[in-house]
C-alpha cells in the first residue's frame, strides 16, 4: 500500500478542524495562523455583517474612510507583532495627539508642560512644571481607585478638570469606584511631549483595517460566514475544536449573572468643510456635554477630501459590549466563568470578550499569536493522528 497524494487526503477531510467565533483581531489572527501555519481547515463566523470586529473601517457615502466603531489607533512596542501584521498591510506614519476642551480652551491631554502653561497663563519650564504638579499633588497612602491615582499625581483641581467628568461619562461610575488601571493608562508629563502614546511603533494601516483583514483571511483553508450567530449553527457544522472570542458569560448562558460591560453609541456626520478640529480626537470632560469625544478621521488616514467626517461618541449602559468594567467584583465574577471554561473540553476562550480584559489591539494580536504558538508546539509534539482539541487543551493548560 502506498501513501495517497495530499490532494486525495484533503478531499477526504470532512468538516473543519476549528470553528472560530468572532472575526476581529483575535479570531482572524488565529484563523490565519492555523490555516497557513498548520494547514488546518477553519470556519470563521461573526454575527455582524463584516470582518474586522470593532476595527472595521469603510468608505462612507461621501467617499471618506471612517471607523464605524470609533477611532482605532495602532501602537505597539512589539516588533514581533509589527512584523506579523506587516505581511498584510503597508503603513502610514501617524502619532496620535488628543486635545481636551477645558475651561473654554483646547489643551493637550495627557497633561504636560504646554497644558499647564495654556491653562494657567504661565511660562513654566520642565522643572517648573514638575514643581507645579508636585505642589498640587495630594499623596494617597494606599492607591486603590482611579481617583486615587490622579489625585496622588496632580491633585484634586486637575483631577476635576480633566478626569472626573470624563470617567463618569465613559464608565457610568465615579472614578472612586473604578480600579486604578483606568486612569493609570493616561500618564502625566512635565515635558512638551504631547503624543498620546509613546510606543516605539505608531503607524496606521495604509489602506485601512478592513483591507488588512481581507488580506489576512485570504486563504483557501479559511471559510467565512457573516451575519451568523454561533448558537444557530453550532449543531449544523462539524468541527473538532471551538475557539470562542465572544462574551464568555454569554457562552455559558449567563449562569452566574451578566459580566458588566460599557457600550458606546455613535453619531456619524459628514461636514461640508475640509477640516473641523486641529487633531483627530478632542475630549470633552465636562459632564454637561453628553458626548465624551469627537473624532475626525482624515487626521488618522491622511485622506484628502473637500469634506470631512466626524463621529460623536456617547457611552451607554446598553448595546454591544465594548469595555469590560474594571472593578474587583467583576473580576471575581469572571473568575467563576473562567473556572467553568477550564473545565469545558473542546473550547478555548480568546480576546477581550472571551477573557474579560481591556486589551489594546496589539495585545489582542499578541494573545492570539501566543495561543497559536502553544497549539503549534503541542501539535508538533503530538502523536500521529492526535486531535486538535487535545493540542488546544494542552495549549490552554500552558497559558
Amino acid at each position: 500500500m502506498h501513501d495517497e497524494p495530499n490532494g486525495s487526503r484533503r478531499r477526504k477531510r470532512q468538516g473543519f478542524d476549528y470553528l472560530i467565533v468572532g472575526a476581529g483581531f483575535a479570531g482572524s489572527v488565529l484563523a490565519e495562523r492555523l490555516a497557513a501555519g498548520l494547514d488546518k481547515r477553519v470556519l470563521l463566523i461573526d454575527r455582524r455583517p463584516h470582518i474586522g470586529g470593532n476595527a472595521y473601517d469603510h468608505y462612507n457615502d461621501d467617499g471618506i474612510l471612517v471607523h464605524r466603531y470609533g477611532p482605532h489607533i495602532f501602537h505597539t512596542n512589539s516588533q514581533r507583532i509589527v512584523d506579523y501584521l506587516s505581511r498584510f498591510t503597508e503603513w502610514r506614519p501617524y502619532e496620535h495627539r488628543v486635545l481636551a476642551e477645558v475651561d473654554g480652551r483646547q489643551v493637550p491631554i495627557p497633561i504636560n508642560r504646554i497644558t499647564l502653561n495654556l491653562l494657567y497663563g504661565l511660562e513654566l519650564d520642565e522643572a517648573g512644571a514638575a514643581a507645579f504638579l508636585a505642589a498640587r499633588a495630594e499623596p494617597v497612602a494606599e492607591i486603590r481607585s482611579s481617583e486615587d491615582v490622579v489625585v496622588n499625581q496632580v491633585g484634586r483641581e486637575l483631577y476635576e478638570k480633566f478626569f472626573r467628568g470624563y470617567t463618569r461619562k465613559q464608565w457610568g461610575l465615579d472614578p472612586s469606584q473604578l480600579d486604578r488601571s483606568v486612569t493609570a493608562r493616561v500618564p502625566t508629563r512635565t515635558s512638551d511631549d504631547d503624543r498620546y502614546f509613546t510606543d516605539s511603533f505608531q503607524q496606521m494601516p495604509l489602506h485601512g483595517y478592513t483591507r488588512l483583514f481581507e488580506r489576512m483571511l485570504d486563504h483557501p483553508n479559511i471559510k467565512i460566514l457573516l451575519n451568523t450567530d454561533y448558537r444557530e449553527i453550532r449543531k449544523a457544522v462539524r468541527y473538532r475544536h471551538l475557539v470562542y472570542c465572544g462574551p464568555i458569560d454569554e457562552y455559558f448562558d449567563y449562569c452566574y449573572g451578566r459580566l458588566p460591560y460599557r457600550s458606546l453609541q455613535f453619531r456619524h456626520e459628514t461636514l461640508d468643510r475640509e477640516q473641523l478640529q486641529p487633531v483627530a480626537v478632542v475630549n470633552y470632560p465636562a459632564e454637561d456635554v453628553p458626548w465624551t469625544r469627537i473624532t475626525e478621521y482624515k487626521h488618522l488616514t491622511g485622506q484628502r477630501h473637500h469634506k470631512t467626517s466626524v463621529t460623536y461618541e456617547y457611552p451607554s449602559a446598553e448595546g454591544e459590549p465594548y469595555y469590560p468594567i474594571p472593578r474587583q467584583e467583576n473580576t471575581e465574577l469572571y473568575r467563576r466563568y473562567q473556572a467553568l471554561a477550564d473545565a469545558t473540553p473542546g473550547v478555548t476562550f480568546l480576546g477581550r470578550l472571551g477573557t474579560y480584559k481591556y486589551y489594546n489591539m496589539d495585545q489582542v494580536v499578541g494573545q492570539a499569536l501566543a495561543l497559536y504558538k502553544r497549539i503549534e508546539e503541542a501539535e508538533r509534539g503530538a502523536a500521529p493522528g492526535e486531535s486538535p482539541e487535545h493540542a488546544a487543551s494542552l495549549a490552554r493548560q500552558a497559558s
